[in-house]
């Protein structure tokens, strides 16, 4: 079968999409492959369709659960099957997905970074035909990159596992410390690069310095009547933006990383399906959308980077019509970012105390090693210390980065339980206190592996099953706990903090100074690009934006701010 035939049959086209098509030959001539193509640019084909013509499963690594899960629920439409391992499967659920890919037929193994490193999710692998690694959003593995993630870093070691597997990372922006930066970390046996241009021909790019935003942002939207986004810098500003345009009777709702995964699935789905027009949202938005009718993007607050803003814009006109990217910016806003900054990069000794505090608040004392994530809510955590609650996030994202902590954000955790006392202990008590006695047997009989791990428990099921009340359920849980028989976690929608390593204590804890001194720069002359940026009138915004990729030779785009005026009045 030819590529162009798996093509028609399972997405019903006729023709790639620029460069898509070479990057598959690559693929399959078992070459590790560095593909950058814009934001809309069909990523996800270039390792399907070679994976679709190959006996074998293809291991998918990607950030973000929903990014995963839309993935597959596209696959399974088209009949193809697809598996992913999700923080929320307990380990009977992760065997039998591991299972299915090495006897089932499953064609698609999703994965996180983290679990790729999985005992269990590693021994499996060894025993699987993986025909291709397809790595997602592979600026993530570059410190240098606009959003670094750690557990990327090691994506590489799986090589020594399945050393002759072909890689194929995949990203939609890139700088050339970027691109050097991943293929060394995956070790690619020789360099193979393939990009298309960032050029996009029908993106008009418009800065407007202006200090009402708010009025300029309702005229936008009564001129451009279409599918849009709106990013802003904070949840807080999300949803009262979205409350100011509701009173003017927009089609309108908000979107950020704290809400419950369940309204951010809704939420999205109304926007996608049309439901909503407008979706005011932070950066935790568009990850993995593929909307071909949204014609507006406005950023109300100035981005970090251009990488960053570059594929937030992106998310408009990918149906090739013309689009618009709007950015509201003032001179206050450049102060803000400065200040955000300085935020961003706590000293050495508050971040010291910091990582004091989160363990003692968490009750985790030097030397212990929790082996599952825990529920921690910044903001109580934050008021109880008198902390700046965006320095805790920050001190967080440099212990992160530290490979110390992970932090999950604002995730829903379902409930879970695990027996803490021995069996012998167990047995003695449900033999003393007939009360339980039904209560723990239903436990062990519903979930085997209950003595050893923390399992996913189901309290309307448990209730229904007793001819009780959740109430009653939740209660005996708790009472239990407090008999030292078991742990029991609530369901919560708090993010978890997961320890990477033992806790330590201060004269053990290592800080690299050098490194936070390099990083500082380096973000602070992220920030003068995105200044310059702003500030530039004799330039067109989208030559602007390819000279920061390294496209110094591109054409005027002719429907910017800058082109319209020069054009308009050009100079004598």
């Amino acid at each position: 079968m030819k590529i162009t035939d798996v093509l028609i049959k399972y997405w019903g086209h006729t023709q790639f999409r620029l460069k898509q098509e070479e990057v598959i030959e690559q693929v399959l001539q078992k070459k590790d492959t560095l593909a950058i193509l814009p934001t809309g640019g069909g990523k996800s084909i270039c390792y399907q369709i070679p994976t679709l013509m190959q006996e074998g499963t293809c291991l998918v690594i990607s950030p973000l659960i929903a990014l995963m899960n839309d993935q597959i629920r596209h696959l399974q439409s088209k009949g193809i099957k697809s598996v992913s391992i999700t923080s929320d499967m307990h380990y009977s659920e992760i065997d039998t997905a591991l299972t299915n890919c090495i006897y089932g037929g499953v064609k698609f193994l999703y994965l996180s970074p983290e679990r790729l490193h999985n005992n269990l999710v590693q021994s499996r692998i060894k025993e699987m035909n993986i025909n291709l690694i397809a790595i997602d959003e592979a600026h993530c593995i570059s410190e240098w990159g606009h959003n670094f993630r750690p557990s990327y870093r090691h994506i590489f070691e799986i090589r020594k596992i399945i050393d002759e597997t072909p890689i194929l990372a995949l990203t939609a922006t890139a700088t050339n410390n970027v691109i050097k930066d991943i293929q060394n970390n995956l070790l690619f046996k020789e360099e193979n690069l393939i990009q298309s241009s960032f050029f996009r021909g029908n993106m008009s790019y418009i800065v407007d310095n202006i200090e009402d935003k708010n009025s300029r942002l309702l005229k936008v939207l009564n001129k451009i009547k279409s599918s849009a986004i709106i990013y802003v810098g904070t949840r807080k500003k999300a949803k009262n933006l979205t409350n100011f345009l509701i009173n003017n009777s927009l089609s309108v709702n908000y979107y950020h990383g704290g809400l419950p995964s369940e309204v951010r699935t809704k939420r999205q789905a109304d926007w996608t399906n049309n439901q909503t027009r407008i979706m005011v949202a932070t950066n935790a938005f568009g990850m993995g959308i593929d909307k071909e009718d949204v014609k507006l993007v406005v950023h109300m607050d100035l981005p970090s980077t251009i990488e960053a803003y570059f594929q937030e814009a992106g998310r408009a006109g990918r149906n090739g019509k013309t689009a618009y990217a709007y950015l509201l910016a003032n001179n206050s806003d450049i102060s803000k970012q400065e200040d955000l900054l300085k935020l961003k990069y706590p000293k050495i000794d508050e971040i010291v105390e910091g990582y004091q505090n989160i363990a003692n608040y968490l009750q985790i004392a030097v030397g212990d090693f929790p082996e599952d994530p825990i529920p921690f809510n910044i903001v109580a955590f934050s008021e109880r210390y008198k902390i700046n609650i965006l320095k805790v996030y920050n001190i967080l994202k440099y212990l992160e980065k530290e490979e110390k902590v992970k932090l999950s954000d604002g995730i829903h955790s379902p409930s879970k339980v695990k027996i803490t006392t021995t069996i012998t202990d167990l047995y003695r008590f449900q033999i003393t206190n007939k009360l339980y006695d039904s209560f723990i047997k239903l436990l062990l009989r519903s979930h085997s592996n209950i003595l050893n791990h923390l399992v996913v428990i189901n309290e309307e099921k448990i209730a229904t099953q007793l001819n009780s009340s959740v109430n009653n359920v939740r209660e005996i849980l708790i009472k239990l706990q407090q008999l030292d028989i078991l742990e029991y976690q609530e369901e919560n929608n708090l993010s978890q903090l997961t320890f990477l390593q033992v806790r330590q204590d201060l004269d053990h804890l290592q800080v690299n100074k050098k490194k936070w001194e390099e990083r500082k720069i380096y973000e602070n002359e992220k920030l003068q690009h995105i200044v310059n940026y702003i500030k530039k009138k004799d330039i067109c915004r989208s030559q602007l934006l390819l000279q920061y990729f390294g496209e110094m030779e591109s054409e005027e785009c002719s429907i910017c701010d800058v082109c319209i005026v020069k054009y308009k009045h050009p100079k004598k």
